[in-house]
């Protein structure tokens, strides 16, 4: 069934945490988020751009995804002859990078294409192979130690299955200790986004004695080589994220040993389309791979509970509950966790949440359409 996108709509959105968010980039204490709304016949499909609100984890951000979707990647989908979704890929696949801006909006087309098929969206790209999915939790970097063991606490009590901390030179290897000391059994792993070079080998050498599942993205956010000496001198598994922009780089890396383990992130690699490349290719050579966060809203929180479907995420994601993050979700009802610590997938067409429109409009910064 063809179809073809009548309408873009942008909004921005300013949504405070509940809590501060620190990593080695700095802290966050409110999203501005551009979502994006697709229509066709009557229907309309729900993306999020998942950048942040500076160029810090990518060369993208809040403003530069609003111009790439309005001024080009909009303007090559509308009034086209879509098959399939996975046709918006090579649409905007000329705009150099930019691939949270393109795969926003890919993911609002894959939503509406499931909700003009009357099916969920996990269905849709091939999905299902669980019927709920292991959640953990990303824990940023605290004032003190002391209030890092209280919040790893309050996650385990309420069930989360794998507890990510952040470190940066300075907070790395005797936080994880303490961590250790007083949660000797729990999954955990270390996120680093970036903040270490080949020259602190040892200190992050020093972090095997923590039986640790993973370090993830301890080097440059585009560096894969020196990454594969850095594994070569590990025990802890290497997980690569910011690095792994397509499933061809994945790829690479896995031949070249740079990892064990991969972050998949649907605005880091463009869309589900080619998150789905990197799973297959992942499965193919053995390699887990587990569906990150980017302090999404509900949309964006939805959209990762499909993807995190797909047969070979088998590690816990970082997919938690909507109150971790808001004191109001922009989705009725928000997502929950289970006392087992996974998230129930839904069955209603689409993401299988209802918008709330009321709030989403009472926080909505900026609108614009794009015919």
């Amino acid at each position: 069934m063809s179809y073809q996108i009548e309408k873009v709509i942008l909004r921005q959105i300013r949504l405070p945490l509940v809590h501060f968010f620190e990593t080695s980039f700095g802290r966050t204490y409110e999203r501005h988020m551009v979502l994006i709304e697709v229509v066709s016949g009557g229907v309309s499909g729900w993306g999020e751009v998942t950048a942040g609100e500076n160029p810090f984890y990518n060369e993208e951000w809040t403003e530069s995804a609003w111009l790439i979707v309005r001024d080009y990647a909009a303007p090559r989908v509308l009034k086209r002859t879509l098959n399939s979704a996975n046709d918006v890929d090579g649409l905007t696949a000329h705009i150099r990078g930019h691939n949270m801006a393109r795969g926003g909006l890919e993911a609002a087309v894959w939503d509406l294409e499931a909700r003009i098929n009357n099916e969920p969206l996990w269905k849709r790209i091939g999905g299902g192979a669980r019927r709920e999915i292991p959640c953990g939790v990303s824990i940023g970097i605290q004032n003190s130690i002391p209030e890092l063991l209280k919040k790893i606490e309050t996650e385990v009590n309420a069930g989360y299955q794998r507890i990510k901390i952040k470190i940066k030179p300075g907070w790395d290897v005797e936080v994880v200790r303490e961590v250790r000391r007083e949660f000797p059994s729990i999954k955990l792993m270390a996120d680093a986004n970036s903040a270490y070079t080949l020259n602190d080998i040892d200190l992050l050498r020093r972090l095997d004695e923590f039986y640790l599942m993973m370090i993830e993205q301890p080097l440059d956010h585009d560096e894969i080589i020196d990454h594969v000496k850095l594994q070569a001198a590990l025990q802890t598994p290497i997980c690569l994220d910011e690095c792994l922009r397509s499933a061809h780089q994945a790829e690479q890396a896995i031949r070249m040993n740079a990892c064990r383990i991969i972050n998949i992130k649907l605005g880091r690699v463009g869309g589900f389309r080619e998150a789905k490349k990197l799973h297959d290719i992942a499965q193919a050579h053995g390699i887990p791979v587990w569906c990150g966060g980017m302090l999404e809203s509900g949309i964006g929180r939805a959209h990762n509970v499909a993807l995190a479907t797909l047969p070979n995420f088998v590690l816990p994601g970082d997919v938690s509950a909507s109150k971790r993050y808001w004191s109001r979700d922009v989705i009725t009802p928000w997502v929950e966790t289970t006392v087992r610590g996974t998230i129930e997938i839904r069955d209603e067409p689409g993401f299988g949440y209802p918008i709330d429109h009321e709030f989403l409009d009472s926080i909505t910064v900026r609108r614009e359409e794009v015919f």
